[in-house]
C-alpha cells in the first residue's frame, strides 16, 4: 500500500526522533595516523604492557578490532596517553602483520589454537636431563611446533650436573639441531649464560619446557638484573614442577642485542593446528623422495617411496626414523 501521495514534500516525511541525543552509528573508523608504535611485552588479563621508544606503556585493546586480539611479540599501534605514568591507559588500534606464529592446543583433539607468541625467530626447547627426567615426546612436539610455525629450534639442556646429556644428544643427532648445555653451577659463574646468549644475539627466542626444567631460571641469568622473574621448585613426589610463571613476558638481552620471551610452564603440547604434510619441510635431504609417493602419503606406509629413496643411498636411515617418530607424535596424545 502506498504511504505517500503522488507528490510528496520533506515537510510531509515523518523522521523517528533520537531519544539519546547522540550522533547516529557509522561504519568510517579513524585512521589513526599519529599513532605511536609499540612492541608488547606481556598480557595480563586484557591488559597489555607495550614498549614505546623507552617506556612501558599500558594498554587495552580498542573494540574496533574486534575478536583480534594481540599476543606477547606483536608490533602493535596505540593511541591515548602514552606517557606511561601510573593510572594511564592507552589503546591498541592496530595489530602488525606477522611473520611467525607459533600456535598450540591442549591436546591433540583439540580444536581451539593459542597463540603462544608472535614474531619469533627461534624456539629454545627446555629439558632438564633429571629433576623432572626428561620427556623425548614433549621435545618432538615442540619440534613439530617450531616447524610448523617457521622457527629455528634451539635444545637447551639443563641440570648437567644431575645426569649426562649424551643419550638425549644422540636421539637428535640426526636433526642437527643446535644445542647448549648447561648447569647450575655454570649459571651461577656465568659461563653458561654466556654461552646461551651467543646464539640469542639479534633474535627473538621464546623459551618453552616443562615447569621445573630451570627455564625461568635460565631466562634470569641471561638478562639484566632487576627484571628477574621468580622460580619455583620440583615436587619430590610427582616430580612435577610447580607453575611459578603465569604469563608470557619478553624480556631484552643486555645491550638490547636481542629478546627472549619467557613462556609459563606446560604439560602437553597439543599439535591438533598442525598439517602433517608441513613437518618433511625440516628435512630437505628427504624432499626428493616424496616425488614418488602416493597421493596423501603419510610417509609411514608399506608403498611409501622414502623407503626406497633411503635403500639407494640418497639420506641417512636414521633420518627417516626421525621424521617418522615427528609424525607419529602428531596423532598421539602426550602420555609421558
Amino acid at each position: 500500500m502506498r504511504r505517500y501521495g503522488k507528490h510528496t514534500d520533506e515537510d510531509d516525511i515523518r523522521s523517528r526522533p533520537n531519544p539519546k541525543g547522540n550522533r547516529p552509528r557509522t561504519n568510517i573508523r579513524p585512521k589513526h595516523e599519529d599513532a605511536a608504535d609499540g612492541f608488547v611485552l606481556t598480557v595480563d588479563r586484557g591488559r597489555l604492557t607495550c614498549l614505546v621508544e623507552d617506556r612501558q606503556v599500558l594498554a587495552m585493546k580498542a573494540r574496533e578490532l574486534g575478536r583480534k586480539a594481540a599476543v606477547v611479540g606483536d608490533t602493535v599501534s596505540l593511541v591515548g596517553d602514552l606517557s606511561g605514568k601510573k593510572d594511564t591507559l592507552a589503546r591498541i588500534v592496530r595489530i602488525g602483520e606477522r611473520k611467525s606464529v607459533l600456535r598450540r592446543t591442549a591436546d591433540d583433539d583439540d580444536p581451539y589454537e593459542r597463540v603462544v607468541v608472535a614474531n619469533a625467530d627461534q624456539l629454545a626447547i627446555v629439558t632438564a636431563l633429571a629433576d623432572p627426567e626428561p620427556r623425548p615426546r614433549m621435545i618432538d612436539r615442540c619440534l613439530v611446533a617450531a616447524y610448523d610455525a617457521g622457527l629455528e629450534p634451539l635444545l637447551v639442556l639443563t641440570k648437567s650436573d644431575l645426569a649426562p646429556p649424551e643419550k638425549i644428544l644422540d636421539t637428535y643427532a640426526t636433526l642437527g639441531l643446535a644445542h647448549v648445555v648447561v648447569n647450575r653451577d655454570e649459571l651461577e659463574t656465568g659461563d653458561a649464560a654466556d654461552r646461551v646468549r651467543e646464539l640469542l644475539t639479534d633474535r627473538v627466542t621464546a623459551f618453552v619446557g616443562h615447569s621445573g626444567v630451570g627455564k625461568t631460571t635460565l631466562v634470569n641469568a641471561l638478562v639484566a638484573k632487576g627484571r628477574q622473574r621468580a622460580t619455583g621448585h620440583v615436587n619430590k613426589v610427582t616430580g612435577r614442577g610447580r607453575h611459578t610463571t603465569t604469563s608470557a613476558l619478553a624480556l631484552p638481552l643486555p645491550d638490547g642485542d636481542g629478546w627472549v620471551i619467557d613462556t609459563p610452564g606446560v604439560r602437553s603440547f597439543g599439535l591438533h593446528h598442525v598439517d602433517p604434510a608441513r613437518v618433511i619441510l625440516a628435512f630437505p635431504d628427504l624432499m626428493g623422495g616424496t616425488e614418488g609417493c602416493p597421493r596423501a602419503c603419510s610417509h609411514d606406509e608399506p608403498d611409501c617411496a622414502l623407503d626406497q629413496w633411503v635403500a639407494e643411498g640418497h639420506a641417512d636411515p636414521a633420518r627417516l626414523y626421525s621424521l617418522r617418530r615427528l609424525l607419529a607424535t602428531r596423532e598421539r596424545r602426550e602420555g609421558d
